[in-house]
């Protein structure tokens, strides 16, 4: 097979306000090879793909890319995808209630006279699918086949694209032990029919298994590029290059006082809402003093939003069983009012979607949790609400004009501080804040790090969830680590490095 280079992105460049995504990157890829891309979140690995695929397109980044010996300017995905190269995101992008066959060959029809010509549909579509392993019926329903298959499905589409490079953004995140192998031993299939393609993934363990070159990201930076075979690469040395940096996160001094255990539970597991066989936490345990910020590492997917959610309140999944104890006695929550009423705040990852009304201002929302600590009779007392919102506002040092301004016109930081003054406001005994700092300036970060730090010093129990290893080295206790649903160990604060957390947050190997 000739091993000449597909495709060779040159010096490319992407920034957002505020934010270099990509700076200087490029990156070469072999025909008939599987190229994997590895960083931590956040370190620019979709962002490249999406500039590859046309998604960002020509003349919003700078650099060149070449494809198959000549530069390329994509204008949108169609053209990417006409040149070859597909991209099958995380979110997989099949419709539902349509059928396989449907989803296969949607806007991409082959027809005889201006009909569709479905015998011809139905037939490709099981050509299709027994080239990626699929005995499925071309009339099935995508909601009725399990997320391995839809990915396949993916494939299979790209496969009647006639793709040359295939791009995986995390093919295994929500798949089985089996499907993930499926899928791994489809790609090595694909790679000998002389297929290129390039994965993203957490999973080194896989990527060892299956990449013949791997390039690291991290800040936006491509740092090398390593040959599997030649460098004698495993898995630590996949972890080096990741988080290789000096830590030079800024955190507010503290001095914790820790009390007594107050927050416990015991063998919680939970199932996934859809797929009844998967279990999103499999039997954790874990406790929260007083006094004390716990974090929670673990890699995207692995299962760390599902426990807190479903902790507090039983707001996601299916509970299976388990136990939570407060101060000694079990308590049972069954729904978010009763989870506020217990003393449990959750400040979620998704401000948007799940934590702020972007049609409220800053007072209402502030108040929202809590209303009755402000309620005469039946009556919200509005100079109470004024008061109480703009306490927070300055003592958050939340920047807006007044706490009457929508929180919609917020910077993402100040936005989080409204999110967290609504919760402080319920005075909580255990907090639980998902990704505080997502999205957020470093300036901004610090001011919440001592927001953290001041709850912590009240006596109350935090825990932090964070995908930044630095941001929980800087301002954690105790850390837990997550992964696919399991809790893989637990670090005291002396302990932890970043190297020693990506360990079991990779692999489930339990540290000495």
């Amino acid at each position: 097979m000739d091993h000449h280079t597909i495709l060779e992105m040159r010096s490319i460049t992407k920034e957002f306000p505020g934010v270099k995504a990509l700076d200087n990157v490029s990156l070469t890829v072999t025909a008939g090879e599987i190229h994997a891309i590895c960083g931590e979140n956040g370190a620019g690995k979709s962002t490249l793909m999406k500039v590859l695929s046309g998604l960002y397109p020509h003349g919003t980044y700078s650099g060149e890319i070449h494809y198959q010996g000549q530069e390329v300017q994509f204008k949108d995905i169609r053209s990417s995808e006409a040149a070859g190269i597909v991209i099958i995101h995380q979110e997989l992008a099949l419709i539902p209630e349509l059928s396989i066959a449907e989803n296969i060959f949607l806007g991409n029809e082959p027809t005889r006279m201006g009909v569709i010509d479905w015998d011809k549909v139905n037939a490709s579509t099981l050509e299709l699918l027994a080239r990626v392993g699929l005995s499925e019926e071309p009339i099935t329903k995508i909601k009725d086949i399990g997320v391995g298959k839809q990915q396949l499905v993916e494939i299979a589409k790209a496969l009647s694209k006639s793709v040359k490079l295939l791009i995986l953004d995390e093919p295994t995140a929500a798949l089985n032990e089996s499907d993930s192998q499926h899928l791994l031993d489809l790609m090595s299939g694909l790679r000998s029919k002389g297929i290129s393609c390039i994965m993203i993934s957490h999973k080194l363990n896989e990527i060892e298994q299956i990449a013949d070159s791997i390039t690291i990201i991290r800040d936006g930076k491509a740092i090398e590029t390593l040959h599997v075979k030649n460098d004698g690469v495993d898995e630590d040395r996949i972890i080096r290059g990741m988080v290789g940096r000096s830590l030079e996160s800024r955190f507010p001094d503290h001095t914790p006082n820790i009390g007594e255990t107050f927050f416990e539970v015991r063998n919680w597991t939970v199932g996934h809402p859809s797929a009844a066989d998967r279990l999103v936490c499999k039997n954790s345990n874990f406790k929260v003093k007083r006094g004390e910020i716990v974090g929670f590492a673990g890699l995207m997917g692995a299962g760390r939003t599902e426990l807190a959610r479903s902790i507090f309140g039983r707001s996601y999944g299916n509970f299976k069983s388990g136990q939570l104890f407060k101060d000694g006695k079990e308590i049972t929550l069954k729904s978010v009012p009763q989870a506020i009423r217990h003393g449990l705040a959750y400040v979620t990852e998704d401000r948007k979607s799940l934590g702020l009304n972007l049609l409220d201002d800053i007072k209402s929302t502030t108040v929202a949790a809590n209303l009755k600590k402000i309620t005469n009779g039946l009556v919200v007392d509005e100079d109470e609400e004024f008061t109480v919102a703009e306490e927070y506002r300055r003592s958050l040092r939340t920047k807006a004009p007044s706490v009457n301004e929508g929180v919609a016109k917020l910077s993402g930081g100040n936005q989080q501080k409204v999110v967290l003054a609504k919760w402080m406001f319920t005075d909580p005994d255990l907090l639980i804040l998902d990704e505080p700092t997502r999205g957020i300036d470093v300036g901004a970060k610090f001011e919440i790090y001592g927001i953290i730090q001041r709850l912590a010093n009240q006596g109350k129990g935090v825990i932090v969830i964070s995908s930044e290893l630095p941001e929980l080295l800087g301002i954690s206790d105790r850390i837990y680590t997550i992964f696919e649903g399991a809790i893989t160990g637990e670090l005291r604060r002396g302990e932890a490095d970043q190297e020693s957390l990506m360990k079991l947050m990779t692999a489930g190997k339990k540290s000495a």
